[in-house]
């Protein structure tokens, strides 16, 4: 109940939550030791509803520059089925 819009359906904010803690957690992973990584820009598109079950992704890095990053996301029911597709394009900060 707390994850639903008001015709039932998972809420696309959800998607984008999950989306960018994949996308995040893949380019922190991915930075030099010490550095940062920052969101600059997400985008997500809901290609299927989903109203019961869990959802799971899959993170896979689009570039892995020295200042930028850009991750592809790839949301699916329990079914297999794709749900979402999300790019985030992350900073990388240097250590203060």
């Amino acid at each position: 109940h707390r994850t639903v819009q008001p015709y039932g359906l998972l809420h696309g904010g959800v998607s984008v939550v999950l989306a960018e803690t994949l996308g995040s957690c893949g380019a922190a992973y991915a930075a030099p030791a010490g550095h940062r990584a920052v969101g600059l820009d997400i985008n997500a598109n809901h290609l299927k509803g989903v109203t019961s079950g869990w959802v799971t992704g899959i993170t896979r890095p689009v570039h892995i520059g020295r200042s930028t990053q850009v991750w592809q996301i790839e949301l699916t029911n329990e079914a297999g089925e794709l749900t979402c597709v999300s790019r985030i394009t992350m900073a990388v900060l240097a250590p203060k």
